[in-house]
């Protein structure tokens, strides 16, 4: 009988976190070691409904799908995919699962969440780090330590597999989405760097992504230049609507009119869903160049790790998650500092003010940006062994072979309710009892 495996998770759900949900459930069905249920959750204010929008390929998801939250038994294994103040005891063995932090610091709630749990897995080398370095000091009133909160259940890494039968070098003939070639066909550039993430919470400079950092240095670089490089922006504000949309272009706006030129680079929005064959046929795109982010913190940076196996450059951050694959021979990593997070970016319980994140120099990203220009020959040369790289150490099976480790080193043996079975007895007849001789008893006198 196999243990039982509940996963409560935002599987059906347009999201970094949807992905890792659907790639983790599907590589314990094709280890086919346990009876398992999944437990939709929702994720933000990210869209719903990914499952049935992509059902060809997702579509044996569904019967595993537990729609209420109400358990008919405990299980033998419980598997929550959140943010680790999430975290609850609900099986007889219990793992969290997190991309982790972005920060050098998380909130203690987090380490108490990851203390709650038997077993939990990060994506990174530096979310591990930051969660096993993170120490809180509980003092009486004299000074004394009287109680620390620290990490103390085992934490593992598990990276975040890229679908290398998916996520791959197109040729032009092999672009099948008309629409969508023609709308990038259609800009005059044809050198084009893409933007591949959420414009989030906080000031110009301060949100995580550093989007609107990165607009800003564009334009004051290119500005009054002759043919300048466009900036294809593949952003949302939470979701695909026209709600969105109107904001994001309204921070655009913004940033345009603090610089002082009347001739800026042009800086492109694709806005809507993608499915992946769609993500990886924009990365495809002729006119599609290489990849910029330069993020204050990345849990893992799942983006830049699809956007490699197309043997394209990338200029990234050097700090945070996406250093676990990004090799610093092949991609162009942007120099900076550790800077407290902004008062704007602060979200409760999870980017903390006494954390800091990655604060790029605007110089080090406009030395990247000429030097992916000008020496582009080169850079692909690098581009291509750093896809190499990603094929071979962060594929979706190579995820799946350490998954597949982990659990056999860390789960213990589960004792399970059996119905007992005992052997049957013969009835033995009454002629057949022996007798008893008893020893004759003496009298004894009332002397």
């Amino acid at each position: 009988m196999k243990n039982t495996f509940y996963i409560s998770c935002p599987i059906d759900t347009y999201s970094g976190y949807g992905s890792r949900s659907r790639d983790f459930v599907k590589a314990l069905v094709e280890l086919d070691q346990y009876d398992i249920k999944v437990l939709p959750q929702r994720w933000g204010n990210c869209a719903w409904g990914f499952i049935d929008e992509h059902e060809e390929e997702w579509g044996f998801l569904k019967p595993l799908l537990h729609e209420s939250n109400d358990l008919p038994q405990q299980p033998d294994i419980w598997c929550q995919i959140t943010v680790p103040n999430e975290f609850q005891r609900v099986g007889k063995f219990n793992i969290g699962l997190t991309a982790g932090i972005e920060t050098t610091h998380c909130a203690p709630q987090w380490i108490e969440g990851l203390n709650r749990m038997d077993l939990n897995l990060v994506s990174s080398e530096h979310s591990k780090k930051v969660f096993e370095t993170t120490i809180y000091d509980h003092k009486d009133p004299k000074g004394k330590i009287i109680r620390q909160i620290k990490l103390e259940k085992p934490t593992k890494v598990l990276l975040e597999g890229a679908l290398t039968d998916l996520y791959k070098p197109l040729k032009r003939s092999e672009l099948s989405d008309k629409e969508l070639f023609n709308d990038i066909n259609s800009i005059p550039e044809d050198f084009a760097f893409l933007f591949m993430g959420h414009w989030m919470q906080g000031d110009i400079g301060e949100d995580r992504k550093n989007l609107g950092m990165l607009i800003k240095i564009f334009y004051e670089k290119y500005k009054n230049k002759k043919n300048p490089p466009a900036l294809i922006l593949k952003t949302s504000i939470t979701n695909a609507s026209v709600i969105g949309k109107t904001e994001i272009l309204r921070k655009l706006n913004a940033i345009k009119k603090s610089i002082n030129s009347k001739k800026l680079p042009n800086v492109y929005i694709v806005h809507g869903d993608l499915n992946n064959r769609e993500i990886n046929e924009l990365y495809n795109h002729p006119k599609v160049k290489a990849m910029i982010s330069i993020a204050k913190g990345e849990g893992f940076g799942r983006p830049l790790l699809e956007f490699s196996l197309t043997n394209k450059p990338i200029i990234a951050s050097n700090w945070s998650g996406q250093l676990d694959f990004l090799h610093p021979e092949f991609c162009a990593l942007v120099e900076g500092s550790l800077k407290p997070v902004h008062k704007s970016a602060v979200i409760k319980d999870m980017l903390i003010p006494e954390s800091k994140w990655f604060a790029p120099e605007p110089i080090s990203v406009s030395n990247a940006l000429t030097n992916i220009t000008d020496n582009y020959k080169d850079w692909k040369v690098k581009a291509k062994r750093q896809g190499y790289h990603s094929r071979s150490n962060f594929s979706y099976d190579k995820m799946r072979e350490v998954l597949s480790d982990i659990l056999k080193e860390s789960i213990p043996a589960i004792a399970k309710e059996v119905p007992m079975s005992l052997p049957k007895l013969k009835k033995v007849g009454e002629n057949k009892l022996p007798k008893l001789k008893l020893p004759k008893l003496k009298k004894i006198s009332n002397d």
